[in-house]
């Protein structure tokens, strides 16, 4: 049998849309490589507590990392497709309030709220979720600290969403059909929960297919939204109530 060096020939002639496809899932790769190196750099974080003390600086920073992943992950990709298929605007991207889902909307997101906060609540309590939260690993928590914690995970939130629940997922559907789009938004969904341990990577694979398909049945993203950040909100204030290190108590400060 004589051998011969062959090879397939790569399919150059397929043209897949950039705008619907490509374009999506590299601005979700770029928008979330940004917000993690920034928010994981050492020095970055090293110039907050120089500047300021323990407290106030993790404070500073955390809320910091939060307005980073709103504009790399939500709100630069966003402004990227709008200037680049100006024919689009960001209803098309679940940034809508429609009449005829609105109560689907409520129901859904009422009826998730009641499943998974009990389940939040009792996995922030676990030795290995107090690792790595509350994020804000200030000592002393007042009034202020508290308030803008929950700030801070509505603006990361709405960034995040707008990016896998929205960008990630309504363009793909168009290019690529609804189960393919789907498998690639929650694959990278998943791999985003990666750093955060195994249970939140396997936990993140049945939650971000319900997501997406909750989404696709709403026409926009609130569902998403509303739960993801009724989960953090449970987590981390469930962590703060349990974790050995901090304490919370009702100091009154009227700075913001």
């Amino acid at each position: 049998m004589k051998l011969m060096f062959t090879f397939l020939t790569l399919p150059f002639e397929q043209k897949p849309s950039l705008v619907d496809g490509i374009a999506p899932i590299y601005l979700a790769l770029i928008g979330f490589v940004l917000f993690w190196f920034i928010s994981k750099s050492q020095k970055v974080k090293a110039r907050y507590f120089l500047k300021y003390d323990h407290d106030t600086a993790w404070v500073n920073f955390i809320f910091m990392t939060k307005w980073v992943g709103f504009i790399t992950m939500g709100l630069l990709p966003m402004i990227y497709l709008l200037i680049t298929v100006p024919e689009r605007s960001p209803a098309f991207y679940g940034l809508n309030f429609r009449t005829d889902t609105l109560l689907f909307n409520a129901l859904i997101s009422i009826l998730l709220a009641c499943i998974l906060i009990p389940l939040a609540a009792f996995s922030a309590k676990k030795e290995k979720n107090l690792v790595n939260y509350p994020q804000i690993r200030a000592k002393n928590w007042d009034k202020r600290i508290f308030r803008r914690n929950l700030i801070g995970w509505v603006v990361y939130l709405f960034g995040y969403e707008l990016l896998f629940r929205g960008i990630l997922l309504f363009p793909l559907v168009e290019a690529y059909g609804m189960w393919l789009a789907i498998a690639i938004n929650v694959a990278l969904y998943a791999a985003t929960h990666i750093p955060k341990g195994l249970d939140e990577t396997i936990g993140a694979a049945p939650l971000g297919f319900l997501l997406c398909l909750l989404t696709l049945m709403a026409g926009n993203i609130w569902i998403a939204f509303i739960v993801h950040v009724a989960m953090a909100w449970t987590n981390s204030l469930t962590a703060l109530k349990y974790h050995p290190d901090i304490q919370y108590t009702k100091w009154q400060n009227n700075a913001f």
